[in-house]
């Protein structure tokens, strides 16, 4: 039993949710969004991000499409409306208006907080949390593969650790990413941020496409 779970369900999972979440490829995304930030900041946006990431995968895997039906939202709709926010995101990367962004943002905190130190930027939430990890693509895996199982409650428990270790993984790396971080000059961070932002605007370009034609526009 345990065997055949391991080649039916565990390998087949991981190879699916490890290549569609893609933590190795997070982690210049993860750097470029937090480069302005200090490590603290850096390792709570990295638990954050994960801990939301976790729980949206969670919903989807236990909810599913009924989740989607009652909302009355399709994955084509999703990965679209999740493109253009994540392309909003690299113009700002693109043009550095994050910094002008955040330095608003902590004079704000800073008059409302007085002696306090000014509240972590919202990038945990959106795009690393969604669509970077728990993106269109991993919601409608981790839906099908929590419904393509014929072997019961353990075969979801199996999908489920597969999920989590994934996740696990991802951790790991953007707190490492955390790390490295301050061996990196501004100089080198700012031009990073910005090559990073091209390859992200790209990146939103093909949720976009993708979507529409999981719609039925074009080829």
């Amino acid at each position: 039993m345990i065997a055949q779970l391991w080649s039916d369900i565990a390998v087949p999972a991981f190879a699916t949710l490890f290549v569609i979440i893609d933590p190795v490829g997070l982690v210049p995304i993860f750097m470029a969004l937090t480069t302005d930030l200090d490590h603290n900041s850096k390792n709570a946006i990295a638990w954050r991000s994960v801990i939301f990431a976790t729980a949206v995968l969670l919903a989807f895997a236990f909810a599913g499409h009924a989740v989607l039906g009652f909302l009355g939202i399709s994955l084509a709709a999703f990965r679209i409306a999740g493109g253009l926010l994540l392309f909003l995101t690299a113009l700002e990367m693109l043009f550095e208006k994050r910094s002008e962004r955040r330095e608003k943002n902590a004079e704000r905190s800073s008059a409302e907080h007085s002696g306090t130190k000014g509240e972590i930027d919202d990038q945990w939430v959106f795009p690393l949390g969604t669509p970077l990890i728990a993106g269109p693509g991993a919601i409608a895996s981790i839906i099908l593969l929590m419904g393509n199982n014929q072997y019961g409650l353990a075969g979801f428990a199996t999908v489920i650790g597969v999920l989590i270790s994934v996740l696990v993984i991802t951790l790991v790396l953007f707190l490492l990413a955390a790390h490295a971080g301050g061996l990196i000059t501004p100089t080198a961070s700012r031009a990073m941020s910005r090559i990073l932002g091209m390859i992200l605007a790209a990146l939103a370009v093909q949720f976009v496409l993708t979507g529409l034609t999981s719609a039925g526009f074009g080829g």
